[in-house]
């Protein structure tokens, strides 16, 4: 199946709930598929805890960085980033705000939350 316009959000480092070790495991393999996959979204956003994953220090900076040399926009809370003070150590992504993450999530025909 084709999603033709879809979004992805991060809301947290992990990819759900129960053990951090394994919830870590399982969002940097699903962020390394993407780079993968053939069908790109359009975007990622990235919020909460998930603007840590953009950061130089991840497990996923080096795919964040493929895929957004891919063309896929990455959008990072800026209040996020200023919370949790890595602004300096961004590895990819754009530092945008609520009003571009609305707007971009509210424009796409489907939203992922991994």
């Amino acid at each position: 199946m084709n999603k033709q316009h879809f979004v992805v959000v991060f809301k947290s480092d992990k990819m759900g709930a129960g053990d951090d070790q394994l919830g870590s495991l399982l969002i940097k393999a699903y962020i390394n598929t993407l780079v993968e996959n053939n069908n790109k979204p359009a975007a990622l956003v990235f919020y909460n805890a998930g603007v840590l994953l953009a950061a130089e220090e991840s497990d996923t900076a080096i795919a964040l960085r493929a895929l957004e040399e891919q063309g896929v926009k990455l959008l990072l809370c800026g209040t996020c980033v200023e919370f949790y003070d890595i602004g300096q150590r961004l590895a990819a992504g754009t530092i945008s705000n609520m009003y571009a993450i609305s707007d971009t999530l509210s424009n796409t025909g489907y939203v992922v939350y991994p």
